[in-house]
């Protein structure tokens, strides 16, 4: 017997864990005020740069003193600079349960060839932080992008912490409440939760962070897109929009739009309730078929934006060729994109739920994932 698509389609089939959908009023007209074809130097250039440092801040609830930067090479040039340029100073503590996690192990054991302990947990789980040592320097993700796996809070850093905590939050930012004062590094990209283009990042440092890099210098050379200080201090210009290379302005014009669709649906609380609403979707989804789970088992630290999925049917035989069968018919169909699970991950599929996707979109989406496996059950 034939089995029957479902009539109704997303509207928009984007579910891409990044780039990510861009803000659902997304227009090129709304492009139209950035300063093309002039110096990001003048003065038009450095207002547009530092209002996105305000508004970033403002969204966000970052302290006031905390510096903010935009720097070259999104999520990941923003954590090569922080590692580059803060670790060393002390022993550090090497925090991965997914890919990108993972690759900052690489960086700071085998090309730093720093003194640091390596803690791992297998996708779908997470390190238990209680069983860390905050007086070393600690590096982890706060959202596993690869794996679907958040931290739930903060609670097991400590406030009198004497090492630096460095975090890569570029799938938690502007969908996850960040708890400021436990964190001395932030980064993160505009590609993500609120659906930028690509190739800027965002580096937050805390005051402690920055007495770091005013007391201490690194045994290795710096390139120069790593250097934040200058004869022993910071260089406040790059925390105002004086940035260390040439960025895109009509990348940042875009972000700028997309600071102020988030500011209209109510600032960072409006984007994590609709993160919130599009991952229940899911889990409803999943309560109701036996032959779909989360690759998170604990709904305490399942994330909410890149939802990570597995397939558990026992008449599936080969776990990643189904899986990218499925992927390859919801795209085909034009009902979602790029929702493979990541390269490095558990066969599976990883939908994106932030912020600027819609919830309609999911809900309509979630009869075409049992259209799709059973018309691949089928077919083996």
């Amino acid at each position: 017997m034939a089995i029957e698509a479902p009539a109704t389609r997303p509207a928009n089939p984007r579910f891409s864990s990044g780039p990510c959908a861009k803000i659902p009023t997304f227009s090129l007209d709304l492009l139209a005020d950035a300063p093309l074809g002039r110096s990001h130097r003048a003065a038009i250039g450095k207002e547009k740069l530092k209002a996105a440092i305000e508004t970033t801040r403002d969204v966000l609830g970052i302290p006031a003193d905390y510096r903010i930067g935009i720097v070259p090479a999104s999520d990941t040039g923003a954590v090569e600079m922080a590692m580059w340029s803060l670790l060393g100073a002390r022993k550090a503590t090497m925090v991965a349960w997914e890919s990108f996690g993972a690759g900052w192990v690489t960086d700071v054991v085998k090309q730093l060839k720093i003194d640091a302990e390596v803690k791992t947990a297998d996708y779908g789980q997470i390190v238990d932080f209680a069983t860390i040592d905050f007086n070393t320097d600690v590096v982890f993700t706060w959202n596993g992008t690869t794996s679907g796996v958040r931290l739930a809070n903060g609670d097991a850093i400590p406030a009198d912490r004497e090492g630096l905590t460095i975090c890569d939050a570029t799938s938690a930012a502007f969908a996850m409440d960040l708890p400021w004062d436990k964190l001395d590094v932030t980064t993160f990209s505009w590609q993500k939760v609120l659906g930028g283009e690509a190739a800027h990042g965002i580096l937050v440092l805390s005051p402690r962070a920055v007495e770091r890099l005013e007391s201490y210098t690194p045994a290795w050379p710096l390139p120069k897109i790593f250097r934040m200080t200058k004869g022993g201090k910071l260089i406040e210009g790059i925390f105002v929009g004086e940035t260390i290379n040439t960025p895109s302005m009509l990348a940042v014009e875009d972000y700028l739009v997309a600071l102020d669709w988030a500011k209209s649906i109510g600032g960072l609380k409006g984007l994590i309730a609709r993160a919130d609403a599009n991952t229940k979707v899911i889990a409803d989804f999943v309560d109701s078929h036996d032959w779909i789970d989360f690759l998170a088992a604990d709904p305490a630290i399942r994330s909410n934006t890149s939802v990570c999925l597995k397939f558990s049917d026992d008449r599936i035989k080969d776990g990643a060729a189904f899986a990218k069968a499925v992927a390859k018919r919801l795209e085909k169909e034009g009902v979602a994109l790029d929702i493979g699970a990541y390269r490095d991950a558990p066969a599976g599929l990883r939908i994106w739920c932030g912020g600027t996707v819609e919830t309609a979109d999911v809900a309509a989406l979630m009869p075409w994932l049992d259209y799709a496996f059973n018309a691949e059950i089928a077919a083996q």
